[in-house]
This record gives structure tokens, C-alpha cells and sequence, in this order.
């Protein structure tokens, strides 16, 4: 399933700042950021479930909050774009994303290749 998940974490403490760290990173684990605070993530329901106990854990309950947005499986057509583009397709192949990406930016390089 596709899911976008948002947050607005306090950050007028250090705490806070720490809570926003840790609530990036998880998101980071299970998707991309495609904004600030925004995360699309392609998991299956066991991850999400996984994923929102996590967020949930880290966060503090009377200032933060987390919302999940469930986009489907048909995603692709409820997700439109104004301006440019810095995410990728999750559903693509890595490999294709970069070929396609030197091609429309001839002067950006690949730094790294990972195998998993």
C-alpha cells in the first residue's frame, strides 16, 4: 500500500528537536522525503503497522502529531505535481531511476551505487 505520512513535531526544545530527528529517520527507513515532514512510503501492512508503532512511540503525544494518508494501490492517479520533481517512483527499479535522471541532468553525478 501507499501511504503519505505528515507530521509537525515541536521544536521549540531540544527535546523536540530530538523527537524530530528520530520521527525523520524512522520515516527515512520505510520511504522518501518529498517535502519537509512528508514521506511517501511504499509498505506492505505488516510495515506500516510496524512503522506507525514506531512513530507513535517516539513521539510526545500532547504536542506532536502524525497523520497517515493511504493513497491505494492506484496512486499514481491521485498524485499530481506542480514544480519540480525530487522524488522517484518507489514502485521503479533504482537502477532505471538513475540512468534516467544522468540523462535529463548530464552534469549530476552518481555517487554511489548500492547493492542490496
Amino acid at each position: 500500500m501507499y501511504v503519505l505520512v505528515t507530521y509537525d513535531v515541536e521544536t521549540m526544545t531540544s527535546d523536540g528537536q530530538r523527537r524530530l530527528r528520530q520521527v525523520a529517520r524512522q520515516c527515512l527507513n520505510y520511504g522518501q522525503r518529498v517535502q519537509n515532514s512528508v514521506f511517501e512510503c511504499s509498505v506492505s501492512p505488516a510495515q506500516f503497522t510496524e512503522l506507525r508503532l514506531k512513530l507513535s512511540d517516539i513521539i510526545d503525544h500532547k504536542k506532536d502529531s502524525i497523520r497517515f494518508y493511504f493513497l491505494g494501490n492506484n496512486y499514481s492517479k491521485r498524485v499530481e505535481y506542480i514544480g519540480v520533481v525530487t522524488s522517484y517512483n518507489v514502485e521503479d527499479e533504482l537502477i532505471s531511476y538513475l540512468f534516467a535522471h544522468i540523462q535529463n541532468n548530464p552534469k549530476a553525478g552518481v555517487f554511489a551505487i548500492i547493492d542490496y
